[in-house]
């Protein structure tokens, strides 16, 4: 979101075109092929398909791989802006996301708990232990995907 320069939040619209065709494959429940691609406005295309144990192929980005990634690049980069305007310098940030499905709590599938397992690389003195989980707290707090989900979210630091 961008603020106006009244200092009132802009809304935002964001656009990802998705488009699967049938081709030569049968259709029915066991045979229709699950690729497909989406699209987004910056001329990025991206293969995706239905996870593997749901027939799809193993190679392009499931839907459920993509909302972990989304969640665990939206806390990156709100980290990433917190520290930097505690002008804390981060020189590299690796994140081994690990999302669970499981069934919620009205007994249908769901990404029901994402653990983040971020590790940082800091330039110069790390900070302590607490800063760096109250940075993490506030990432939380401010990322729009979180703030977008009932998924239950976990930072292990």
């Amino acid at each position: 979101m961008e603020m106006s320069s009244e200092g009132e939040l802009n809304m935002s619209e964001h656009v990802v075109d998705v488009s699967w065709s049938r081709g030569e494959h049968e259709f029915t429940y066991d045979t229709y092929d699950r690729d497909h691609e989406w699209r987004f406005d910056g001329g990025i295309t991206v293969p995706g398909s239905a996870n593997p144990k749901y027939l799809g192929n193993p190679g392009p980005v499931d839907p459920e791989e993509a909302f972990v990634a989304a969640l665990s690049s939206c806390h990156m980069l709100t980290f990433l802006a917190i520290a930097a305007r505690k002008r804390l310098v981060v020189d590299a940030y690796d994140d081994h996301a690990v999302g669970l499905m499981a069934k919620n709590v009205a007994g249908r599938l769901a990404i029901t708990e994402v653990t983040l397992n971020p590790k940082i690389v800091w330039n110069g003195a790390e900070p302590d232990t607490e800063t760096i989980e109250r940075i993490h707290h506030l990432a939380h707090q401010e990322c729009f995907i979180a703030n977008s989900v009932t998924t239950e979210i976990t930072v292990a630091v």
